[in-house]
């Protein structure tokens, strides 16, 4: 007899029981902090021959290409000065206009100009008009200016221009 449409399977397969001779409890190995941890000094890894760290060395890849590494210094010593110029052109209590990538324009007030202990570089510190900021003069505890919570920003010098940005009226007092 010859049967169309899809095939059949089995209504009940059949039952397999598999015993653990291993002597392994049930969650045994869920704690790992019970579980002993290998550990090596840096003195013997650095005297292995298979290790990622002595094939970078062998390769002169990453941090073990002094040529490289000694570029990226000098262009992150280049960007230092050019933010460095940048912002000493921009006087503490300025109005500015801040264009940032993926943002509208913003206009604020000059509060914070220099080094930062959260970032690298040369930062700018602005009081927005109107709470369009990240925080309110402070980052990580630190407080760099006084303003309002939402107020304040930090931005690269080469987004901000000085001049006279006078504050814009949005209509939102009249709410």
């Amino acid at each position: 007899m010859i049967r169309a449409g899809p095939p059949t399977l089995p209504t009940e397969l059949p039952q397999t029981n598999v015993i653990d001779h291993s002597g392994a409890r049930l969650g045994e190995y869920e704690d790992v902090s019970r579980v002993e941890k290998y550990t090596i000094s840096q003195e013997a890894y650095d005297q292995r021959q298979d290790t990622v760290r002595s094939f970078l060395k062998r390769s002169k890849l990453g941090r073990y290409n002094e040529e490289e590494r000694a570029q990226q210094e000098a262009e992150a010593a280049q960007r230092l000065a050019e933010e460095k110029a940048q912002a000493s052109s921009i006087p503490v209590g300025s109005r500015c206009e801040v264009r940032a990538a993926g943002h509208s324009p913003r206009r604020g007030t000059v509060m914070y100009v220099g080094l930062t202990d959260f970032k690298p570089g040369y930062w700018i510190g602005v009081r927005y008009d109107e709470p369009l900021g990240k925080n309110d003069g402070s980052v990580n505890g630190k407080r760099y200016f006084e303003c309002q919570a939402k107020y304040g920003a930090f931005v690269k010098p080469a987004v901000v221009t000085v001049g006279d940005f006078p504050e814009e009226d949005y209509g939102l007092d009249e709410i």
